[in-house]
């Protein structure tokens, strides 16, 4: 999750407020107060931040409750929608024209914010949406930049553009143009310097009347703290840019500051990279990206990444089969692998509405992605007949699934329990057609009786 430090900060002060007798003006001031602390340790301008807790402040002590929500609620509310519109609100989205084909998008940044990275991220992101896409270098800067895009875009399967040790990006831009117009989308990497120098701003003017983009792009890393309003401004100057891409989220709680610098700029920002990964790239939404700050889940950026593992119909037939307690080993495995292709379990968690808040301990959750690691080595060293029968997994077979996959025959009949369990429970829950008698299962379940049928062994945990 990004800005785990800021998530928790901000979390812990509305479970304040949810727990507290009454929510009267002492209980305000002090949520005011540790909002305050927590923005400007994420590296927030002071006077933004004073901006915003001031309107968080007044709509708390002057606003009624509406009747369909109770005062505690409306609070958490209030300080939702606030920071969603700090954050830029409801923006207009980045829009690809299909009639500018090809729509070319061009990026700039200093050097060290993972531009080039960025470049392939941005490419896989729309190739999953259907549009063809391909990758140009123009950087002529740094010697590896050809080579580093080169490398990228055969990982996630997009054409290169590029002139290896040409030294001029505009005779570059001339020579690959005319192999362009076959593609939706055309991404342009640019060179890079250590700040806006002259000579810089120069290439940067060149390259950008050549291109002529329909849309330009600042990378900036997320610790670049409070001076992303300068820098944004800057570039913006130089290029016209209309748009930002924060990478680096995972790795800094300072994040804040570049966030919310841009937002009120004419530069808002676009797509933010949560982490080293290509498919750890996502769309900037303040709704989203606010309710899982809060815990609050964000169920639209769930449901994109469900999309991207797995096809809407195969999961309605995996859906199907998992409430008919009908499923094998082999849809448990495609099951994974989806949940592989999501990301960690514990930013999959963040996603959900209702799970984000909860304080599950992040060792648990490292603890049961170790165990989905596992299970999926062990049905690699599965036949296809064993995982669609688990039932004939004895004795021999048992040793080589074992052997096969370096692990133990205790874990391989662990994971054959495990299933055989999970079969069980769909089937109980199947039977509890009432909601009294789901709550009874769940309560019991919850104190460590067991289930019926199941016997005492099979607890939440």
């Amino acid at each position: 999750m990004v800005l785990d430090k800021l998530g928790d900060a901000l979390k812990a002060s509305l479970r304040k407020i949810t727990g507290a007798a009454a929510v009267d003006e002492k209980a305000i001031n002090e949520l005011v107060k540790e909002i305050q602390r927590s923005l400007l340790q994420a590296d927030v301008n002071v006077q933004l931040v004073f901006d915003v807790t001031k309107r968080i402040k007044e709509r708390a002590l002057s606003e009624r409750a509406p009747t369909v929500l109770g005062r505690k609620e409306f609070v958490v509310n209030i300080v939702y929608e606030e920071l969603v519109k700090f954050l830029g609100g409801d923006k207009l989205p980045l829009v690809i024209d299909p009639k500018k084909k090809p729509f070319l998008l061009m990026l700039v940044g200093l050097f060290g914010n993972g531009k080039t990275t960025t470049a392939g991220k941005l490419g896989s992101y729309y190739k999953k949406r259907g549009l063809k896409v391909a990758l140009v270098q123009t950087d002529t800067w740094r010697p590896a930049a050809y080579d580093q895009l080169q490398q990228l875009g055969k990982q996630v399967e997009l054409p290169v553009y590029g002139m290896k040790g040409e030294k001029n990006p505009e005779k570059i831009w001339k020579t690959v143009l005319p192999e362009l117009d076959k593609y939706d989308l055309v991404i342009v990497d640019t060179a890079g310097r250590d700040a806006l120098s002259d000579d810089l701003i120069e290439e940067l003017n060149g390259i950008n009347k050549l291109v002529r983009p329909h849309e330009a792009l600042l990378v900036m890393a997320a610790d670049v703290g409070q001076s992303a309003e300068k820098q944004a401004k800057a570039f913006h100057d130089t290029v016209h840019v209309n748009g930002v891409i924060i990478t680096k989220l995972d790795g800094t709680a300072k994040g804040g500051g570049a966030l919310t610098a841009c937002s009120v700029t004419d530069a808002p920002v676009r797509f933010i990279g949560t982490g080293e990964k290509i498919e750890e790239f996502e769309e900037f939404k303040p709704k989203g990206f606010v309710g899982r700050l809060l815990g609050l889940g964000d169920l639209e950026a769930l449901l994109e990444k469900a999309r991207e593992a797995i096809s809407e119909d195969r999961a309605e037939d995996l859906g199907q089969k998992f409430l008919q307690g009908e499923f094998n080993l082999l849809d448990l495995y495609e099951q994974m692998q989806a949940m592989r292709k999501m990301g960690p379990l514990s930013k999959v968690m963040k996603m959900m509405p209702g799970m984000g808040g909860m304080e599950i301990p992040k060792e648990a959750l490292e603890v049961q992605d170790e165990k989905l690691k596992l299970w999926r080595h062990l049905m690699d060293s599965m036949t296809k007949a064993e995982l669609e029968d688990p039932d004939v997994i004895t004795g021999g077979r048992l040793e080589r699934i074992a052997l096969g996959s370096g692990s133990s025959i205790s874990e391989v009949r662990a994971l054959l329990k495990q299933y055989k369990q999970s079969k069980k429970l769909v089937k109980v829950f199947k039977g509890a057609q009432d909601e009294k008698s789901m709550q009874k299962m769940m309560q019991k379940m919850q104190k460590g009786q067991g289930v019926p049928g199941l016997g005492k062994k099979m607890k939440l945990r």
